[in-house]
């Protein structure tokens, strides 16, 4: 099964805007991260959890989540290849793309709701 099957649809915000702004997006959406953009390319995610220790201050802008270059994966790959991403980098979401372009997301949840679709030799060391 190709990561596209299962994929979540996926809301994208500007690296500018506080995390007060992106936790109102969040509870209207009804989700639990955001992907933040930079110059219409993918720069990081933020989570609920993000937003619930920094409660204390809702006006930092999310451009400070920001770090490093994030882990993506193409939509034509494999569960079990975003399975391997996930696990050996400890992440529970992956921002899917196209040709480079941000189109949804992926979690770890996703996955397990679907491991079925995986290989069982995948799970054996």
């Amino acid at each position: 099964m190709k990561v596209k099957e299962i994929m979540n649809k996926v809301v994208a915000i500007e690296n500018n805007i506080s995390l007060r702004e992106a936790a109102k997006i969040m509870s209207n959406k009804n989700i639990g991260s955001l992907v933040i953009l930079k110059n219409d390319n993918i720069a990081g995610i933020i989570t609920e959890r993000d937003i619930v220790d920094n409660a204390s201050n809702l006006d930092k802008k999310v451009s400070s989540f920001i770090k490093g270059d994030i882990i993506t994966i193409d939509e034509d790959e494999s569960l079990e290849t975003a399975a391997t991403i996930m696990s050996k980098n400890k992440i529970k979401r992956l921002p899917v793309t196209k040709k480079g372009k941000l189109v949804g997301i992926i979690t770890s949840t996703d996955i397990l709701a679907n491991s079925d679709e995986i290989d069982a030799d995948f799970f054996i060391d």
